[in-house]
């Protein structure tokens, strides 16, 4: 399988797929890497069923270009609110201080179901439903196909690949260490999945037949160059997208990117729970340090609710400031700009 087949399964031009930020997508950015002739993605983590549905209303108003919606598949091991709910937040106390807010009560919900979501998706009709943290089941495959919507899986093992490609799916992302935010390994924990896209690419690429699309540490045209010729049909894209102007990330976001070396990011499970990838900022210093972290989703809901007023506010230190090892490589401030030096590292038609 070529680039070719990976701009016609989707309808692109060029086969350029923005990064889908949990929690920091924006229609502004997802429009504008559709309107470049890639596919725009957008993460649609913790929406629930009226959020979603204006999502798509927003990005059919910005875009008529192909478009991706991602969300994350439930692993079971996701922990609902319970009696430990007070000592998590209790942990998390100096955070909710600093924001100003009293430590939020239990919800009813961490998270909405995926079936609730899904039945969003469906009448929106994007290009692709990308998932993470699985294999979709059969009859969300399906469902799909059955619309016209392709299915995009994402793997971080050569494994994780061979079991999408049997669960239906009609591209894999094989996304290496060095990518930004959440290490979505499902067969082994994330930690035993750490290997860099330079070993995993080629090595999916010879695993399955379906279109593979590079993600982790691409952020100019020298990743293309090198994604393709290790065997990918597309490239995933997000730090350079994420510093951009139409990108949701704040100042002090921003600025951590251009500032945080290869060498600095970390790998923390503070903020979420799960383990991601971003900068070593105060807050995940001192959760580490404090060493009570509650399962996912229960710590990034709780994490939540300082770092949204966090963010509104450009404390930086309290907010989760996601960023793969290749941000000092995001150069560019408009998503356009950042497209056309990608695009210039594909290979010849």
């Amino acid at each position: 399988m070529g680039m070719t087949d990976l701009r016609e399964i989707l309808g692109i031009r060029h086969p350029i797929m923005l990064g889908p930020f949990g929690g920091l997508s924006s229609v502004a950015l997802t429009a504008a890497v559709s309107e470049a002739g890639g596919l725009g993605s957008y993460g649609l983590y913790g929406y629930d069923a009226e959020r979603i549905r204006q999502t798509g209303r927003a990005l059919r108003e910005a875009t008529s270009q192909p478009f991706a919606l991602n969300v994350w598949l439930p692993t079971g091991d996701e922990v609902t609110p319970d009696e430990r709910h007070d000592d998590y937040a209790g942990a998390l106390a100096p955070f909710f201080v600093e924001v100003g807010i009293a430590p939020p009560e239990r919800p009813e919900r961490y998270l909405p179901p995926l079936e609730e979501q899904l039945d969003a998706i469906w009448p929106i009709g994007p290009a692709a439903l990308s998932v993470v943290f699985g294999v979709p089941a059969p009859e969300i495959v399906d469902e799909a196909h059955r619309r016209g919507i392709r299915v995009i899986g994402t793997a971080t093992t050569v494994a994780e690949a061979v079991a999408l490609e049997a669960g239906g799916v009609d591209a894999v992302v094989a996304t290496g260490s060095e990518a930004a935010g959440h290490r979505v390994s499902f067969l082994r924990p994330a930690s035993d999945s750490l290997v860099g896209l330079i070993s995993l690419l080629p090595q999916v690429a010879d695993a399955v037949s379906v279109p593979v699309i590079a993600a982790g540490g691409i952020a100019d045209r020298r990743g293309v160059a090198a994604a393709f010729a290790l065997g990918a049909s597309g490239v995933q894209v997000g730090t350079a997208f994420l510093v951009t102007e139409e990108s949701a990330a704040n100042d002090a976001h921003r600025a951590a990117i251009r500032a945080t070396a290869a060498d600095e990011s970390v790998l923390t499970r503070a903020m979420s729970g799960r383990l991601a990838r971003g900068a070593r900022n105060r807050a995940v210093a001192e959760i580490e340090a404090a060493g009570v972290i509650a399962p996912f989703p229960a710590q990034n809901w709780l994490t939540g609710r300082f770092r949204a007023l966090a963010g509104e506010r450009g404390m930086g230190e309290l907010q989760s400031l996601w960023l793969g090892q290749s941000a000092p490589l995001a150069r560019h401030t408009a998503a356009a700009d950042v497209f056309a030096e990608l695009a210039s590292g594909l290979p010849a038609r």
